[in-house]
């Protein structure tokens, strides 16, 4: 085990995390990011209650390492689902899109431990405040939605580590073990991992949103959505039409009617790369050509590159 605060706070053997992403993080990434020494979380943005419970078991049952859930707070169902966790003792919730107050001491009360995440230092505070355990600070390369601030993660970083004492975890952009070297030095004890993880064989993704991910170039995704919530987007067909649509000045609600239901889901999980909406993160072009990998090789490499790194620097 690494000696720091992230892994004596999960138990865990690096202090890796996984994105809690819709329509990838199933229970097969989560056990896997869990048994390769990481912490797995599971994406119950995309999850029924029902769903949920299932993906709890079965992760329980392929994992006897710690692993967690990511939970929006904006969702419509979002007491129901903390009630499965509740039920199922999990031990870990990542909380994001919402107001950490809410829940953390329920959540501490019924003796889970709480990391929620940020895009700003304003808001990293208002955690510490709320009592939460962890802070995850995302810089706006990360995928999918993303703070109003857009804030890099090389600048957001270090403003979160003045703004507060707590355990600190870094995402946005971090692919490799020279990235995580890198939040390191700027005050970040732990790294979150979305992307890479998104585009491994345990991800839940469709194999063609995994292959159109891994042939991206510098500048094929972007900041869109900004009206609503900004959303980092692949360029493709649900891409250009809200470009186009945001290019004319269209209203919040011609933009929630494009985005129409299900569109996340028709990309993402089914692999409508036309129709549907993908999300992915800026360092995916950094990956391009590279195979479909096991999260095991993915955590192997990157630290295997952080302690290399480390040597080189302190040569």
């Amino acid at each position: 085990m690494m000696n720091n605060r992230v892994c004596e706070l999960f138990n865990i053997q690096y202090p890796i995390i996984a994105g809690g992403m819709v329509w990838c993080s199933g229970w097969r990434l989560a056990a896997a990011v869990s048994n390769a020494g990481g912490l797995g979380l599971l994406g119950a943005g995309s999850m029924t209650a029902d769903v949920l419970r299932e993906h709890i078991v079965k992760c329980r049952q392929a994992t006897d390492k710690p692993f967690g859930v990511n939970m929006p707070l904006m969702k419509p169902d979002a007491a129901e689902l903390m009630e499965v966790i509740a039920q199922e003792h999990v031990p870990v919730v990542f909380t994001s899109a919402g107001s950490p107050k809410k829940w953390t001491g329920w959540l501490h009360e019924r003796g889970i431990k709480v990391a929620h995440v940020v895009a700003s230092s304003t808001f990293a505070g208002k955690c510490e405040q709320a009592g939460v355990d962890a802070v995850v600070a995302e810089g706006f390369e990360a995928g999918g939605h993303n703070g109003r601030e857009e804030t890099t993660t090389l600048c957001l970083i270090p403003a979160v580590r003045r703004a507060t004492s707590l355990p600190l975890i870094a995402a946005g952009g971090i692919a490799t073990g020279q990235a995580m070297l890198a939040v390191q030095a700027l005050g970040a004890e732990g790294v979150q991992v979305g992307t890479r993880f998104a585009l491994t064989q345990e991800s839940s993704a469709s194999d063609a949103f995994k292959a159109r991910c891994l042939n991206l170039d510098e500048g094929d995704t972007k900041l869109l959505l900004r009206k609503l919530s900004p959303t980092r987007l692949v360029k493709g067909g649900f891409y250009t039409a809200i470009e186009d649509a945001e290019n004319r000045g269209a209203s919040s609600e011609e933009l929630l009617e494009i985005i129409g239901t299900g569109k996340s889901r028709l990309g993402i999980f089914e692999g409508d790369l036309d129709n549907g909406e993908l999300e992915i993160g800026q360092v995916a072009s950094l990956l391009k050509g590279r195979p479909v990998e096991t999260v095991k090789q993915v955590i192997d490499e990157m630290m295997s590159q952080y302690n290399q790194a480390k040597q080189q620097l302190a040569q």
